[in-house]
């Protein structure tokens, strides 16, 4: 397995692969995410290629100024992360995290962060198992005015 930055031909299957983490958005809405992270310089797109050369998985990662449990700025932030279920536990998503975090590295940071949703039990469990630690859980809250 290859881990490498996203390369523009990349884009298609990049966007295939947005769409298996995150089904409920429309490519449109897909499209103009995936064109303002390649247009900002705080933003990396890491890609794991298959030995046939497919995309199995992808890694988004920025640069913010805060996150939750960290003491340093900027933190490196995993935005987005995602393996194809065929390639999961074979060490891809370790992969795309230590590119990743070398990355966050040579952008001055000493800490990275990443979140998910509180019933995802796989995705907590992957960033368990690659060092991370449980800082904080928190439950959004929304009324119509």
């Amino acid at each position: 397995m290859m881990v490498r930055r996203l390369d523009p031909e990349d884009f298609p299957d990049w966007l295939r692969l947005r769409h298996a983490l995150w089904p409920g958005h429309a490519s449109d809405s897909h499209l103009g995410e995936m064109q303002d992270i390649l247009n900002d310089p705080d933003c990396a797109v890491f890609v794991a290629v298959s030995p046939k050369g497919s995309l199995v998985g992808f890694l988004e990662a920025g640069l913010r100024k805060y996150a939750d449990g960290c003491d340093t700025s900027p933190v490196g932030y995993i935005e987005g992360w995602y393996v194809a279920p065929g390639f999961r536990r074979q060490t891809v998503g370790q992969q795309l995290v230590r590119a990743a975090e070398v990355w966050s590295r040579q952008q001055g940071c000493t800490e990275m962060a990443s979140d998910c949703l509180v019933d995802n039990q796989v995705s907590l469990l992957a960033h368990i198992s690659l060092g991370f630690e449980d800082v904080e859980r928190l439950i959004h809250f929304k009324k119509f005015l």
